[in-house]
């Protein structure tokens, strides 16, 4: 099945171009409940799969044994901005184990933050790997192998008992085949597993309802849900979506984004996970196409939606900062 029209790019009043993708929706049963496009395509899950990475710190003990806290478990599912908030609590973390931030092999980027950013140039201080948007997952990994006595330069690595535990994971919650899982790498270095979408959002779905998992794995799943929810900011920033869009969900919804224009979410109350691709990889659609799909399921109202009309309708803006058009969504979900 081929993608199928999402969102459209308005320049004044005309569509200029539009973005293609798919949409799945799945119940916590494994039902597939709707779709658009097609909701099979073996997509790499990227960033969007780190709560399910962040089980095995809770699951071996390392979250307790390093009295990591519910910001701390939320920030180990992050792609965070690189604010103050973000690396001062990655560097507490990482002392408490006595790790240091050199370990770190998420590589270097430059901040999602621009105050970050610009700070860090006027004092001429070095861009590291603290100031990835991976620093705390990559720290979650970090102290999951010291607690487990395992080596810390090469946690990385696919090999390293690090990543089989996350694999899997991975591959139980989502009731796929560990064989079929097919892998690259991350833009952070660590692995990244390919999926059909509707594994992806049946792995959300059961993180929302995680009793068929067992009890030790459901007590870890609603930790890390419930962290998340509680410190939105922690997972992305001041004025991300994520932030913005579990702030205004209220404890109900729960989403991680990941590159490439991915998004993966759950729904807390009815136990139904969605995942979103959009085929050209442009992130700009990926959030108007997560909030008009949870706004046709009916589990956000018009009062949330209007709070959210930056990400569910964003501006086009021109160099000098007039709106000179918008992204709309244009597609409706088929039942199955």
């Amino acid at each position: 099945m081929n993608p199928v029209k999402l969102v459209d790019v308005y320049r004044g009043n005309r569509v200029e171009s539009s973005h293609s993708g798919h949409i799945v929706v799945v119940d916590s049963d494994g039902k597939l409940l709707y779709s658009v496009g097609n909701p099979y395509r073996i997509t790499y899950a990227r960033s969007s799969v780190k709560p399910l990475q962040a089980i095995p710190v809770l699951e071996t003990g390392a979250a307790d044994h390093y009295k990591l806290g519910e910001q701390d478990i939320s920030l180990c599912c992050a792609s965070h901005s690189g604010e103050a908030q973000h690396t001062d609590r990655v560097l507490d973390i990482l002392g408490r184990a006595d790790i240091k931030d050199t370990f770190l092999q998420c590589g270097t980027h430059i901040p999602h933050s621009q105050d970050t950013y610009k700070n860090l140039l006027a004092s001429g201080k070095d861009l590291t790997p603290l100031y990835n948007n991976c620093s705390g997952k990559h720290t979650g990994m970090l102290i999951t192998a010291k607690h487990n006595r395992e080596t810390l330069e090469d946690y990385y690595l696919l090999s390293h008992p690090v990543q089989q535990r996350i694999l899997k994971v991975i591959s139980e919650v989502m009731d796929y085949p560990i064989e079929k899982i097919e892998m690259g790498t991350d833009g952070c270095g660590v692995p990244v597993h390919a999926l059909p979408l509707e594994r992806l959002a049946y792995g959300f779905a059961r993180m929302a309802q995680p009793d068929s998992l067992g009890e030790d794995r459901a007590k870890a799943a609603n930790r890390i849900t419930a962290a998340m929810m509680k410190y939105p900011e922690m997972v992305a920033g001041t004025g991300r979506f994520c932030t913005d869009f579990m702030k205004a969900a209220k404890g109900r919804l729960f989403g991680k984004a990941g590159a490439e224009a991915v998004y993966l979410a759950g729904d807390m109350e009815t136990g139904i996970g969605i995942a979103i691709k959009i085929e050209d990889g442009n992130g700009r659609a990926v959030y108007p196409t997560v909030l008009e799909t949870f706004r046709q399921l009916g589990f956000l109202d018009e009062e949330q939606i209007n709070s959210l009309m930056h990400h569910y309708r964003p501006a086009l803006q021109n160099a000098r900062g007039e709106k000179i058009g918008e992204l709309v969504p244009s597609f409706t979900l088929q039942k199955c």
